[in-house]
């Protein structure tokens, strides 16, 4: 029997019980009437257009001046304190097609989508996050990734449901154990946005069929986790595990530090770029007891790098919490060398490190959003040695079938001649490099002339 949150009633999916409660749920009543009106804000200095936001407790968000003409154009009867309230925004997200005409200006393709729509991988978008959309541009990227076209519901040879096969590495319900050491935990199937592309669309929304996230099968999974001393590593994911209200949070990565053979706790999730008033402050204290932890957060387009996400950012980064991004690859979203060297640049910029680029998993219905693999090595030859190499991800296929996150590079060694490897830099030219042992398995190139440089790097 699904149980329903008492903090946030989630259509599409359920938490776990509110037994696991460890402290009393936050109310959602409306700020008091009576409380001292908010004094005014501060000039901004020189540069700056930040709209201050200044709660009657301690949490403090910027926001930015698009998204506050967007509350005042749309939710003019939420007050900032509303706003700022993450289960506020969950509360209110659009999810259907009066809601979507209410805000943007649906193109007849987006509305018969939404229209024909059933099943799982609902439309679900924060306030937040829709208020950094175009209202009219049914092309601009971030609107592309979050409202349904016709294309969606085409599927092509090579997709499946479950193209990475993480079903059938299931150890047990939702628990994916593929790799040695490490396991992937997938706590729930709620999110606070839906992407049109995403990998278990099978699983998220209440007609997830099959899959259903509870108490018993968190604890099954810990069983198995705590049965298996060769797991060191577990990524909680779903779903978003930062839907998770706190105290279950808590509850569970507790839990899973308690289990002496686990070194190392990961946490995927995109709440912090399409809902950064979710890390609160307690939220952040809650994330530093278990260290080690880290978070990986799936940006998708420079867009997304607002004042809000900079201040999410910081407080993870600031609580001592490693961050890196996953990015996954989308034509017309953010295929191009520029938009992505502008993304890469600005989440270093916010202290989050570039990790993978995925090329697009063949998702049912996702043909539309899928580069060649040869615009994935175009990307980063454009990157490399063109700026940082911390700004650099991997690029990877996560090889349909169960077969795992598979490195891409560009071809950088050419070949060999005699004991001298031959390699290719980021500017095209060729450099040798004494390898008398072998091994690299690349074939003996014709003789070279001065064609290339001297060992090691040249002269």
């Amino acid at each position: 029997m699904r149980v329903r949150s008492s903090e946030v009633a989630q259509e599409e999916a359920s938490e776990p019980p509110d037994s696991l409660a460890v402290r009393p749920p936050l109310s959602l009543k409306p700020p008091l009437t009576n409380q001292p009106a908010a004094q005014p804000a501060a000039p901004a200095p020189a540069g700056r257009t930040l709209v201050p936001f200044r709660p009657r407790g301690p949490e403090r968000f910027p926001i930015s001046p698009e998204t506050e003409r967007f509350r005042k154009r749309f939710y003019a009867e939420a007050s900032r304190e509303n706003w700022m309230d993450w289960r506020w925004q969950l509360r209110r997200r659009i999810k259907s097609l009066a809601e979507l005409e209410r805000v943007f200006a649906l193109s007849e393709d987006e509305r018969n989508a939404v229209h024909q729509h059933q099943g799982a991988l609902p439309v679900g978008i924060t306030p937040y996050y829709a208020s950094r959309m175009s209202l009219t541009d049914a092309t601009e990227p971030l609107r592309r990734t979050h409202i349904p076209v016709g294309q969606e519901y085409l599927k092509m040879p090579g997709e499946a449901d479950d193209p990475l096969g993480e079903d059938g590495d299931a150890a047990v319900p939702g628990l994916v154990h593929r790799y040695p050491d490490r396991v992937l935990f997938l706590v729930t199937g709620f999110c606070s946005t839906y992407c049109r592309y995403c990998t278990r669309s099978r699983m998220v929304g209440e007609a997830g069929g099959e899959y259903s996230f509870s108490r018993g099968q968190w604890d099954q999974a810990i069983a198995y986790i705590e049965a298996n001393p060769q797991i060191r590593d577990v990524l909680l994911s779903g779903g978003d595990p930062l839907t998770l209200a706190d105290d279950k949070l808590d509850y569970l990565l507790g839990r899973l530090r308690a289990i002496k053979h686990v070194e190392f706790l990961r946490i995927g999730t995109k709440v912090p770029v399409v809902m950064p008033m979710r890390v609160t402050k307690a939220l952040t204290k809650i994330l530093k007891k278990y260290h080690p932890l880290w978070m990986s957060l799936h940006f998708t387009h420079p867009a997304e790098l607002t004042p809000e996400v900079t201040e999410a950012t910081t407080r993870l980064a600031d609580a001592g919490i490693p961050l890196g991004s996953q990015t996954v690859l989308l034509k017309g979203v953010n295929d191009e060398i520029d938009v992505m060297k502008k993304l890469m640049h600005g989440l270093l910029m916010r202290r989050v490190k570039p990790y993978y680029l995925y090329q697009c998993d063949p998702i049912s219905g996702s043909a539309h959003f899928r580069t060649s693999v040869g615009k994935g090595l175009e990307i980063i030859e454009g990157l490399r040695g063109h700026t940082t190499g911390y700004a650099v991800p991997q690029y990877v296929i996560d090889a349909p079938g169960g077969g795992g996150k598979i490195p891409l590079l560009p071809e950088y060694v050419v070949g060999r001649d005699g004991d001298d490897l031959i390699l290719r830099n980021f500017e095209g030219g060729q450099y040798r490099y004494p390898d008398p042992q072998g091994g690299t398995g690349v074939e003996k190139m014709p003789s070279q002339t001065g064609a290339v440089k001297g060992a090691v790097r040249g002269s």
